[in-house]
């Protein structure tokens, strides 16, 4: 049954606040960790205005956060109208698509109407973090407000088997990671200095060892993207390799695929912040990604039974 226009306005609304809150609520904790609260709304109320402010400001926190949150409540509003043109929308897809999409599109496409000399104003990983977790909710509260009776989270991903083992094993390789750098880390009696450098550099823009931030928020907010990437990158694993199940030829691909994934994790530290190379180890950084891969592929052959006999059985695999 279609629902009433003003039903999805107010529905919208409402999400989108909570969305807003959620990203406002993302970055506070973030510039208090890096010792300079409200320090992201001044820089973009800054540009907003096209100048630049030393120290920061009840006048210009209010008025930034007044737009932040009229922009999410317009977003909100399109979110919820398109969720209503479905009959059964797909929660999860609309929110990565609220998150990944729609609000990155929207916050880039601002920065470029406002001639912002780089779009590295805000550290990407932020942005992407914050979109994600935002998405999320809207989701979460269209889900409840509109009474839908389908699982949500966790329970919704029993409806997709294949994804729900991308997410394991995502799971799995972000695990394998944290747990090598922890043991560095302690082995060298400097714990969780991993995560507060990489976490530092990326996402705080610290530009040497003697700018790295070993705070809770950090750690905890790093872990967050952390995570993020493995799922993401363990869900493609696991599509790839149910692929090969139906075209076993295609194995060198994900081998290819896994070569690729490693590399573009090195290249990401490098050119983002090539001093934590030298802080942590580049050797460091390498076999933690190759025991990930490890762990990752070990889950897939030991979940794909099918999979291991058509790789066993394939003329062309054979040693």
């Amino acid at each position: 049954m279609r629902r009433p226009a003003q039903a999805v306005i107010v529905h919208g609304v409402a999400g989108g606040l909570l969305a807003g809150l959620v990203v406002a609520l993302w970055f506070l904790v973030a510039d208090t960790a890096a010792g300079h609260p409200f320090r992201t709304p001044t820089l973009l109320a800054g540009l907003l205005l096209n100048r630049e402010f030393s120290e920061v400001t009840f006048r210009l926190v209010a008025v930034y956060t007044v737009l932040h949150f009229g922009v999410f409540a317009i977003l909100g509003v399109g979110m919820a109208s398109l969720s209503a043109a479905f009959t059964a929308p797909p929660r999860l897809l609309l929110g990565l698509v609220f998150g990944v999409l729609l609000q990155e599109v929207t916050f880039y496409i601002g920065l470029l109407l406002l001639h912002s000399p780089h779009l590295g104003v805000v550290a990407w990983p932020h942005v992407v973090g914050a979109n994600i977790a935002a998405g999320l909710v809207l989701v979460g509260y269209l889900h409840y407000a509109e009474r839908d009776p389908r699982p949500l989270g966790l329970g919704a991903l029993r409806d997709h088997p294949a994804l729900l083992r991308g997410v394991i094993n995502g799971l799995i390789g972000a695990a394998v990671v944290a747990v090598w750098f922890f043991l560095l880390d302690v082995a060298r009696g400097t714990p969780f200095h991993t995560p507060a450098a990489l976490g530092s550099a990326l996402l705080l823009g610290a530009a040497g060892p003697g700018e790295i931030v070993v705070t809770f928020g950090v750690i905890v907010v790093y872990t967050v993207v952390h995570i993020a990437a493995f799922v993401i990158a363990g869900v493609v694993f696991v599509a790839l390799a149910e692929q090969v199940e139906r075209v076993p030829a295609m194995a060198l691909l994900v081998l290819l695929t896994a070569i690729l994934l490693e590399g573009l994790v090195l290249a990401t530290i490098g050119v983002g912040a090539q001093w934590v190379l030298g802080t942590v180890g580049w050797w460091s950084v390498a076999v933690a990604n190759v025991l990930a891969v490890l762990a990752m592929g070990w889950q897939v052959w030991r979940t794909h039974p099918m999979l291991q006999r058509r790789l066993l059985e394939h003329p062309q695999l054979r040693v």
